[in-house]
């Protein structure tokens, strides 16, 4: 397997477990159940550490893909650039989710206030994740591309 191999195996992990995360977080904040937020939170932390990895595995798919014919150097740094904030955010949102973790466990009177405020930071993941997929996709999908026209004939 080469870079962009190990890439494509892991960037879609990031992308996924705050979409996950967010509805497991969202049910139990409704069902006031403990175990269930704890679970969502869980989902951030292992989210952050799946940012990391694809991270990892994000240069050698970068050396791949820059001999690939139509691939353009800048569609690479906009998804690069945009991968970097997703990944730092997601690095954030971990780190929340660990201290809310730990807060929950040790029964502290602010762990709602930090599940809540992963809550609102995972949107905040969410719009960057869409963005970094979004400009990853682009890479190698021209039809995703702003003005793509298909050719004569096709529909």
């Amino acid at each position: 397997m080469n870079g962009a191999h190990w890439h494509l195996v892991f960037n879609h992990l990031p992308i996924v477990f705050p979409i996950v995360g967010v509805t497991v977080l969202i049910t139990g904040i409704i069902s006031k159940s403990e175990a269930v937020k704890r679970t969502g939170l869980m989902i951030f932390v292992l989210g952050a550490f799946a940012a990391m990895a694809a991270m990892a595995t994000g240069e050698g798919a970068e050396e791949v893909a820059e001999k690939i014919s139509g691939v353009t150097e800048n569609d690479i740094k906009n998804h690069e650039e945009i991968a970097e904030s997703f990944a730092l955010l997601a690095y954030v949102l971990g780190g929340v989710s660990a201290l809310g973790l730990w807060a929950s466990f040790k029964g502290k009177s602010f762990a709602s206030m930090v599940s809540n405020g992963a809550l609102v930071l995972a949107f905040i993941v969410l719009y960057f994740g869409r963005q970094t997929g979004t400009t990853g996709g682009e890479i190698r999908h021209s039809e995703i591309r702003k003005g793509y026209l298909p050719p004569a004939g096709d529909k």
